[in-house]
């Protein structure tokens, strides 16, 4: 229960810190923090509660990163739908507080609510099949890097900088094509929210990710096995 508990909060931070970021702060008058501070603060929020409650769950945050790590073999099978569920109800949890915070300016509209998208709704505006791929090889990238890092042969301590900023990295990257996803509870805690256009289009932020993190379990296994 307390891993399930840190997951939630994880993921909550993570929505609320880095979609909030991008609803609240990416074009603000004059002061706009731009896809650069969107990217940084989606890698903030990694760095923040991997030093948080690493020590207590992983933090994964991410149910992509749970089926990644649970096919490279560094987590138990029995816990996965557990972390999974308490990962998008953080997540829609945070897309509830910043909906909350954001409806209280006057005259403020809900839009994309920084949901994840293709076509007429990247922004922009890449098609399905560019948004598949970048879904798929950011994910395989993301899964990459924390398998490594995370690795009992890595240099300790430095793991959560090491994800954060690849995190940061990836954003930079895929901001234009898909608003970036690379995690399911992110995307489903913003089209619960947005509705309609984003719901439909939920299934490929759930699909591509989960494939890039299978094959990178499966990959990075081969190439860097654990120590017996």
């Amino acid at each position: 229960m307390k891993k399930l508990i840190s997951e939630f909060i994880g993921t909550l931070w993570l929505v609320l810190g880095g979609c909030g970021s991008a609803v609240l702060a990416a074009a603000y008058p004059e002061l706009g923090i731009g896809f650069a501070g969107v990217a940084l603060a989606f890698g903030l929020t990694v760095v923040t509660m991997a030093y948080a409650i690493g020590h207590i769950s992983g933090c994964h945050l991410n149910p992509a990163v749970s089926i990644g790590l649970w096919v490279g073999g560094r987590f138990d099978k029995k816990e996965l739908l557990p972390y999974i569920v308490a990962q998008v109800l953080g997540g829609i949890a945070g897309a509830g507080i910043l909906y909350l915070i954001a409806t209280g300016k006057s005259g403020f509209e809900i839009g994309g609510f920084a949901a994840n998208g293709y076509e007429d709704h990247s922004p922009g505006g890449y098609s399905m099949l560019a948004a598949l791929v970048t879904e798929i090889v950011m994910t395989f990238m993301f899964l990459i890097i924390i398998l490594g890092a995370t690795h009992s042969k890595a240099p300790k301590g430095f793991a959560g900088l090491a994800i954060g900023l690849g995190l940061t990295l990836i954003h930079l990257i895929s901001i234009p094509v898909t608003n970036t996803s690379v995690n399911p509870a992110r995307s489903t805690s913003q089209a619960l929210f947005a509705g309609g256009w984003a719901i439909e289009q939920l299934w490929l932020f759930w699909v591509a990710p989960i494939i890039g993190a299978i094959f990178a379990g499966l990959v990075y296994k081969f190439i860097s096995p654990e120590e017996a």
